[in-house]
């Protein structure tokens, strides 16, 4: 079995290994594919591994050998299913590997807005602290997360954990999903997404993109919300508008503005938010711990064991 990692570089720049798949097959690892190198470099491959890569129509049709596809993410949108399916091909992905990176890089970005603890260290650094007339100095406003209100879209295993999260610190939780009122966990209350919007001192987006759900923040959700809030992405880019959210933070109609992702991936240069003091951006590290890391390729490999063992697991199609 010949096993093919298109762009490994990312789940493991050299602080893990791959060793584990040799015993399944012979392994090739690219640290990186460019579009026009898929075929090429798959062609022969039985197995071909994926994190951003994208195996489209075009591509899987020019991989006769090609019987599965493992997706090195929770998220399989970088293959076409339906061409897949037409050929047989079995798709994996990776589930809740991140769920507790995630969760931890929300509130890293929450405390970021409300405790400021990086701005005040550089202002340490810069005297500005001994040279206060008094015991302490603060230059922007400090907030107290207890009593405040998180709303959360989507309540699947990263939203859970961060409510879990939030209610340790105090915090009145609701949140806008599919589930019913009597399937939530204690501490969180169902709500409409307008009730959502205008609640929320903090508004944290969990769900799947879809259709339904692009550009779910735009101009219009934006009004609804309270000048005060802080709103954090850690889920996919495109649930935003990144120009209508740069808007508000300029108009002073949005507190702050958090994302680990965005719409386009790096970002162009001419991306509104990087240039608004008040957007703290970070560039898509959430799942990216180690801790994170070595779970993906455990189950990644354990996917392709199964898959060879003819009892494939994590499968989307």
């Amino acid at each position: 079995m010949k096993i093919v990692i298109l762009d490994g570089y990312t789940a493991n720049p050299g602080d893990l290994s791959w060793q584990a798949l040799t015993s399944v097959g012979e392994l090739t690892v690219y640290d990186r594919t460019c579009p026009e190198e898929v075929v090429e470099r798959a062609k022969a491959a039985d197995v071909v591994l994926t994190n951003k890569v994208c195996l489209r129509r075009q591509e899987i049709s020019q991989l006769p050998q090609l019987r599965y596809i493992g997706v090195l993410a929770t998220g399989y949108n970088v293959v076409d299913l339906d061409a897949a399916c037409e050929r047989g091909i079995v798709v994996t992905n990776v589930p809740a590997y991140s769920t507790e990176s995630v969760a931890q890089m929300v509130f890293a970005h929450l405390l970021t807005v409300t405790n400021r603890t990086e701005h005040y260290a550089l202002q340490n650094r810069a005297g500005q602290w001994t040279a206060s007339p008094d015991f302490c100095y603060w230059d922007t406003s400090l907030t107290e997360l207890a009593g405040k209100t998180l709303g959360i879209v989507g309540l699947g295993n990263i939203g859970c954990r961060v409510a879990t999260i939030a209610l340790a610190f105090g915090m009145k939780v609701v949140a806008f999903t599919s589930k019913q009122a009597d399937q939530l966990p204690a501490g969180i209350c169902k709500c409409t997404m307008d009730q959502l919007l205008a609640e929320s001192d903090v508004l944290t987006l969990h769900c799947p993109l879809t259709p339904d759900t692009h550009h779910l923040i735009n101009r219009q959700t934006l009004q609804l919300m309270k000048p005060s809030a802080i709103l954090i992405n850690t889920g996919r880019g495109p649930l935003v508008d990144d120009a209508a959210v740069a808007d508000a933070l300029r108009a002073n109609k949005l507190r702050a503005f958090c994302a680990d992702v965005l719409t386009q991936e790096p970002p162009s240069t001419d991306n509104p938010l990087l240039a608004c003091e008040q957007a703290f951006i970070t560039p898509h590290i959430a799942w990216a711990t180690r801790e994170a890391r070595a779970r993906l390729i455990d189950v990644a490999v354990h996917n392709v064991q199964a898959f060879a063992d003819g009892q494939p697991v994590n499968v989307v199609i």
